[in-house]
């Protein structure tokens, strides 16, 4: 709930809503509550949020409906800028946060509450929206630096790929069925298909300004075919490979 200050959740069997709020020290004006993120709730009954109103982080114990906040850049130099951007768990529900004012992605352990930072190999890439996959890693955009990342959280070690098209900003990753990873820009309206073996890409331009944001794949399809919003069309795009 983006501007209310809290989380929500529906049940679409029951019909049935039910919302929690902020805890009142963390319900200031600026709070915006993003990226809810319950994949693996199922762990240990949390579920993690972030707040884009001051760079923290929520988590929301599910059975008690107590909301925990945590600040990684509390201590950071004044006027250091960070902007947490996206909060994705890993099979054990710790969280890993993209820092879109820097190039770090961040960890917080969910047992001991410990916050790490790795830094990615390319100097204020913008690291932005991603996913994690069935291995634990998290794969995602570095909007600024013209790439697509991948952080292999078990290994603790990061690999880049540039794009084929400059000022693509690549906003979202997934990975499909076959390892093949998706993405697509802002700006010049490109849909790209990167093979992370070889590091091709193909490259599908799209009939109209469309302003790419999420992405998504549906893999029940052979080929598997891609999904985005079209923000200034108000539309949806499928995109079928023909190979």
């Amino acid at each position: 709930m983006m501007y209310q200050g809290g989380i929500a959740k529906f049940d679409p069997r029951t019909e049935k809503l039910t919302t929690w709020s902020l805890p009142a020290a963390v319900n200031i004006d600026a709070a915006q509550v993003n990226m809810v993120s319950p994949q693996h709730s199922d762990v240990d009954g949390k579920v993690w949020t972030q707040n884009n109103g001051f760079a923290g982080i929520h988590r929301l114990d599910l059975a008690s409906g107590a909301i925990e906040t945590i600040e990684p850049f509390r201590d950071a130099p004044k006027g250091e800028p960070h902007n947490i951007y996206d909060v994705v768990p890993d099979s054990k529900n710790n969280a890993y946060f993209t820092d879109f004012r820097q190039r770090h992605i961040g960890r917080i352990d969910a047992k001991t509450g410990e916050v790490k930072l790795y830094a990615a190999p390319t100097p204020a890439s913008a690291p932005r929206r991603g996913t994690m996959d069935a291995n634990d890693r998290l794969w995602f955009a570095e909007y600024r630096a013209n790439r697509v990342a991948m952080f292999d959280t078990r290994k603790e070690k990061f690999k880049e790929w540039p794009m084929p098209t400059p000022w693509t900003a690549p906003y979202d990753v997934v990975l499909d069925k076959n390892g093949q990873a998706w993405t697509g820009s802002m700006s010049t309206d490109r849909v790209v298909r990167l093979d992370p073996d070889s590091g091709s890409t193909v490259e599908y331009l799209l009939p109209h300004e469309t302003n790419i944001r999420r992405v998504f794949v549906d893999n029940s399809t052979t080929p598997v075919s891609f999904w985005v919003g079209s923000n200034h069309g108000a539309s949806i795009v499928k995109l079928e490979p023909l190979d």
